[in-house]
């Protein structure tokens, strides 16, 4: 305890073939001109035997962290300045030698796992003398971090200066201070980002159990059932766990194409797929390459034969462009697209309506319709810009909700490749089609439509969206402001209505119909040849019998 009013103090610290390691106890063992700013009131540490030496750093009433200075040889000077204010201060100033080179086993360390645990050194043993440990929790952007010492066995202080534990709601020691804790407690700590540092400080004396902590990540972004987001090396996914729970279904029912890819769990289950690995689909189209991975839902059941769980998939796709990303992602039902959510700069959905009046959208799915019925589809985008219009740059059909071969082109690059295919007029924030109802050959009755549009300013007549249909892409493709892409299906004849009765078992029907007919021709075969093996043995016996009858031969009786 000290009471100067205007001064410095300057004191050095010198030790023979030793590094000196020093911090200074903030909270409530430093006590400066409360009111007093950092520049006319602060201690400052130089590197060396006088103030001339590197400032290591500088400490006043304003920090909330304790802070810690390494020397990088044998000496460290100590300054401390004051104001001209006549009031009593105090500070709390400990400092350790140790030789260069040696450490303490388990003494501080990386985590960046979604949960984990780490102990004082030698826990439950007593922990060493003159430690100073450092461990940094690191976690995926978007979580934050729940923190809960199962135990707390340090030297008893009220100010807790010789032996103790801080906590840092952040990525290092000069982050916020959450606490500084000893003696015998159970704190829990919850940082506000996804970063957090824990600190092990002992003195010479009095060591006891040291600590043993665990911590769990907690996602913070709102997420109903499921997002997507899509980086330069990876696609991350998102799934809500009460949506899970809702669907009777866990993480243990979840893999991607890759079932060896697993996800990390939390509050939420969250996939971190790499571009290059867990089975993802890479497509390199014009001057786009397109990521795809699909997420399907298998049931855990004992039969093999049937089910009551739906059959659910989440398709997500990364397409990239240059320096643009367009994150699209749905989820089927049963191979009925449920929703989709194609993120970018703007937003779209796309649906068939009734009449090219373009009024009554179909909400249906699936939606039955005749061989050769005439379809009505917009695209429509969601912005308040009046000044933006959409193109159909291409629409694709596929028997498959996942858009894999086979593929049917009914618009591309803006030009119509289907004969039935008609392309109305640019409107504003709706891009407009019809085509006639068809469906693939020696495939299930299903169509599944995909159509990428461009999205331009109207004003720029120079622009992709009022070149029209172009046979042969340029190279420049910044006549447009961005691209997003729309999925919906499936389209199905009607005459499959009364087949399909619960469309979750649609496909299972159909195949169970194809693989029966070669086994009721078979029956049909196998009864018409043991028909006609009943004639011929009927035939045989019959001759026999005739045969048997034309030998008999009548004999007259002698007389005795």
């Amino acid at each position: 305890m000290f009471c100067i009013g205007g001064g410095i103090l300057v004191a050095m610290l010198v030790l023979i073939g030793v590094v000196i390691c020093l911090y200074v106890q903030v909270a409530s063992a430093l006590k400066l001109d409360p009111d007093g700013s950092c520049d006319s009131e602060n201690i400052k540490v130089f590197d060396g035997n006088s103030t001339a030496e590197a400032l290591l750093g500088q400490v006043c009433s304003k920090n909330d962290y304790v802070p810690v200075f390494e020397s990088s040889l044998n000496t460290l000077t100590v300054q401390i300045v004051t104001d001209a204010a006549r009031i009593q201060r105090s500070v709390f100033i400990f400092y350790y030698f140790f030789s260069p080179g040696t450490s303490i086993p388990n003494c501080g360390g990386s985590l960046d796992a979604l949960e984990g645990s780490f102990t004082s050194p030698n826990y439950p043993k007593p922990h060493p003398e003159l430690a100073y440990c450092v461990w940094h929790i690191q976690v995926e952007k978007g979580y934050k971090i729940k923190l809960d010492f199962t135990e707390i066995f340090l030297e008893v202080d009220e100010y807790c200066r010789f032996d103790f534990v801080a906590v840092y709601d952040g990525s290092s020691t000069t982050s916020g201070l959450m606490g500084q804790v000893c003696g015998r407690v159970k704190p829990t700590f919850e940082s506000s980002s996804d970063s957090l540092t824990i600190v092990l400080s002992t003195d010479y004396a009095n060591s006891y159990r040291g600590f043993s902590a665990s911590y769990t990540s907690i996602y913070t972004e709102n997420v109903d059932t499921t997002s997507l987001t899509c980086s330069s090396d990876k696609m991350r996914v998102i799934i809500n766990k009460s949506y899970l729970e809702s669907l009777k279904y866990n993480e243990n029912n979840l893999q991607l194409n890759d079932p060896t890819c697993r996800p990390k769990v939390s509050n939420v289950v969250e996939f971190s797929i790499l571009l290059d690995e867990c089975g993802t689909i890479k497509k390199v189209e014009d001057h786009s390459i397109t990521y795809t991975n699909v997420i399907t839902f298998t049931a855990s059941q004992a039969s093999e034969v049937i089910t009551r769980q739906k059959r659910l998939q989440i398709v997500v796709k990364c397409e990239m462009e240059n320096n643009s990303t367009v994150e699209i992602m749905y989820i089927t039902e049963d191979d009925i697209i449920q929703n989709q959510n194609a993120l970018g700069r703007y937003n779209t959905s796309m649906a068939f309506f009734e009449s090219n009046s373009f009024e009554k959208p179909i909400l249906a799915s699936p939606y039955y319709v005749d061989l050769n019925q005439t379809v009505f589809v917009q695209v429509s985008l969601y912005t308040s810009d009046a000044n933006l219009v959409v193109f159909l740059d291409s629409c694709i059909t596929s028997p498959t909700s996942d858009f894999a071969s086979p593929n049917y082109d009914l618009i591309k690059k803006g030009c119509i490749q289907d004969e039935t295919c008609d392309v109305y007029p640019l409107s504003r924030h709706h891009a407009r089609f019809q085509f006639n109802a068809f469906k693939f050959l020696r495939s299930l009755s299903s169509v599944y439509l995909q159509c990428e549009v461009l999205i331009c300013d109207s004003s720029d007549h120079q622009s992709r969206c009022h070149q029209g249909c172009v046979s042969r892409r340029k190279r420049d493709i910044s006549s447009y402001k961005w691209k997003a892409n729309s999925i919906i299906g499936p389209i199905r004849l009607k005459r499959d209505r009364s087949t399909s009765g619960n469309s979750g078992l649609q496909y299972q029907i159909h195949g169970g119909e194809t693989q029966n007919q070669p086994f009721n021709s078979l029956y049909l075969f196998s009864f018409m040849v043991l028909a006609l093996n009943v004639v011929i043995v009927a035939t045989v016996i019959a001759r026999h019998f005739v045969n048997q009858r034309t030998d008999y031969k009548y004999q007259k009786l002698q007389n005795n």
